[in-house]
């Protein structure tokens, strides 16, 4: 009697121990591939000798830096140091800042991640309510606008609309700031912005301007998905029962419509910090984005490569996280379904 959910539990563990080392092997061969890609890469597109030196030098100063950076010896034996480094947690420094490269990203790591955590705030807190809206009344003229606000946030490029806040709440209006992280406070020895009003104010627009496409895709998400969960028996049934509008909507039609929208806005939460290099350098947000932009206009390879490893990383744990998340959602859906 006791013998079977205590071998259920076993195989569910066991099932979860491969599904996480599955998902370990998968991001460590996307580091490789991508660090080969990138490394080879980053060697057909320029010298950086050529960048960070004058036309001035002569070649005797040439050398040196180049000696002084490893750039003399071949491209494998290069990669092969970068390899073995980087297996110790040393990504090499930074050719500009003569720094560690994951230093320099761990430091604006904080600003970038506060960028995007505020971005799907809003995304979701302005897409949740008004995707819920038009899909109890999409014919409505309320809905059809919605909608076609959705479309201009898909439509328009974000670093028009970067420009036009700025034009509009910076220089026209003088409402919020346009450039600036403004003043922060340590947290556990993580500086953060949200917490003073200053802060706030700096990051109202660069938080919005990255926001907008992910409001249209929540709009359409969540408004695709209450149309088709309204129209099922359990639905009706909760409305024939008596059950007022609120509750059939917040308990029965919202919660499953969270189950496809979790995974899309899981996705997105990645894309939103591999992906805010554009409103970071509108803005001057001083993240990861703004710094690796600095970094590619001086070929500086260590901080690109670390730039682009920490990325993966973390949108691996997210996808990882939302994964888990959406099995916790969903009882339907089965580690070995997923694995698979």
């Amino acid at each position: 009697m006791v013998v079977a959910p205590i071998t259920t539990r076993w195989n569910e563990f066991a099932s979860m121990i491969r599904y996480l080392l599955n998902r370990l092997v998968q991001t460590v061969l996307t580091l490789f591939a991508m660090s080969v890609l990138v490394f080879v890469g980053l060697n057909f597109v320029g010298n950086p000798v050529d960048v960070l030196l004058s036309a001035t030098a002569t070649p005797a100063e040439r050398l040196q830096v180049i000696k002084s950076f490893g750039l003399d010896k071949p491209i494998i034996e290069q990669y092969g140091i970068f390899l073995r480094h980087a297996l110790e947690g040393d990504l090499g420094n930074s050719f500009v800042y003569n720094q560690p490269a994951i230093r320099l990203i761990l430091e604006r790591m904080p600003a970038t991640l506060e960028l995007a955590f505020a971005a799907l705030v809003m995304a979701l807190t302005i897409g949740l309510p008004l995707g819920i809206y038009a899909g109890l009344r999409p014919n409505g003229v309320a809905a059809k606008s919605i909608m076609t606000f959705s479309i201009l946030g898909f439509s328009l490029p974000t670093f028009w609309i970067g420009l036009v806040m700025i034009m509009t709440f910076s220089v026209f209006l003088g409402w919020l700031p346009a450039s600036g992280r403004g003043a922060t406070i340590s947290i556990f020895g993580v500086q953060v912005s949200f917490l003073t009003w200053d802060g706030i104010r700096h990051l109202l627009l660069p938080a919005l301007n990255l926001a907008l496409f992910k409001i249209s895709l929540v709009i359409r998400i969540t408004r695709a998905g209450v149309i088709e969960t309204v129209q099922l028996d359990y639905v009706r049934f909760a409305r024939a029962k008596g059950l007022s509008e609120s509750r059939v909507v917040l308990v029965h039609v919202l919660r499953n419509t969270l189950i496809p929208l979790i995974t899309v806005i899981g996705l997105e939460l990645g894309s939103l910090i591999a992906f805010a290099v554009v409103t970071e350098t509108i803005f001057a947000w001083p993240g990861m984005g703004k710094l690796i932009i600095d970094s590619i206009a001086v070929l500086d390879r260590p901080v690109i490569l670390a730039y682009l490893m920490m990325t993966v990383v973390m949108v691996s744990v997210i996808n990882l996280i939302v994964d888990l998340l959406y099995m916790a959602a969903d009882p339907r859906v089965r580690i070995e379904e997923t694995a698979e």
